[in-house]
């Protein structure tokens, strides 16, 4: 072999040798987070706690739904005090009026990055004119989100997927709202049972996911911790990139023992390749 060949090998299995490791490159979550609404009763309790045994699961950041009577001072100090981030917090419909401005005063001493808008109320919700006004109501609500440094978001359940008058609550949002003042914090757990294909929204929408809330779906539908279901495909939704997603947060909404489903997610996720 001359030496022009014997460099061409070279280079050549050097290039096959980088192909198969980008293919076995895999990727983890980062940080994972939880969804505090999960120890809601246990926060009442022991905030500090709490926030204590949240973190010694593991978990690098929280999602708030709530102070429980603490001031934004505190909460941040609590934080500190067990090296926890919080990047963002849930508000229902209700705060994004008069109470907004204070809402974003608040975000912004605690250190959040995204104020989501975790429910909309039924009888808010109940035709295509009421959706509509939620869409500029949103889109008012991200301005001035935007404009104290923060970033609006909607965190869905599933009755944004069922259709009224032939259209989808959930994709008139996305159409209605400016893409850079309101993102969507997708519930894996509710789109799936709803009858949405997360991937495919994130192919026709992609960047509009910067957070997801992820939890388990048994065979019956119900919720359950994460790694003890079957129903979602968590490789196929994380591996896609398109989403945009940036922060992943557990949560069980009526878990028997809060710490044991937490943990028992922070298990599964910190381990899971994809």
């Amino acid at each position: 072999m001359d030496r022009r060949t014997f460099l061409g090998t070279l280079t050549a299995a050097s290039v096959v040798g980088r192909r198969f490791a980008w293919a076995a490159d895999s990727h983890h979550i980062e940080k994972v987070g939880v969804q505090l609404y999960s120890v809601r009763d246990m926060m009442k309790a022991d905030f500090d706690g709490t926030l204590a045994k949240v973190a010694q699961i593991g978990y690098k950041e929280v999602e708030f739904a709530g102070y429980f009577d603490h001031t934004p001072q505190q909460v941040k100090a609590s934080l500190a005090k067990v090296d926890l981030a919080a990047p963002s917090a849930h508000y229902n419909f209700s705060y994004l009026g008069d109470q907004w401005a204070g809402v974003l005063d608040s975000a912004k001493i605690v250190g959040h990055q995204y104020v989501v808008c975790s429910y909309v109320e039924e009888n808010l919700r109940k035709d295509m004119a009421a959706w509509r006004h939620i869409a500029e109501t949103f889109n008012r609500a991200g301005e001035a989100a935007s404009k104290a440094g923060l970033q609006f978001a909607y965190h869905n359940h599933d009755f944004e997927f069922v259709k009224i008058d032939g259209q989808v609550p959930y994709d008139f949002l996305l159409k209605e709202t400016d893409p850079k003042l309101v993102k969507l914090e997708m519930d894996l757990y509710w789109a799936t049972k709803g009858g949405a294909d997360p991937n495919s929204y994130f192919n026709q929408y992609p960047g509009r996911f910067p957070l997801v809330h992820v939890k388990g779906m048994a065979k019956n539908g119900s919720m359950t911790s994460v790694g003890a279901d079957n129903r979602i495909d968590w490789k196929r939704i994380f591996a896609d990139p398109k989403g945009g997603i940036k922060h992943y947060f557990v949560e069980h909404d009526n878990p028997t023992s809060p710490l044991d489903s937490i943990r028992a997610s922070y298990a599964y996720l910190s381990k899971l390749s994809f």
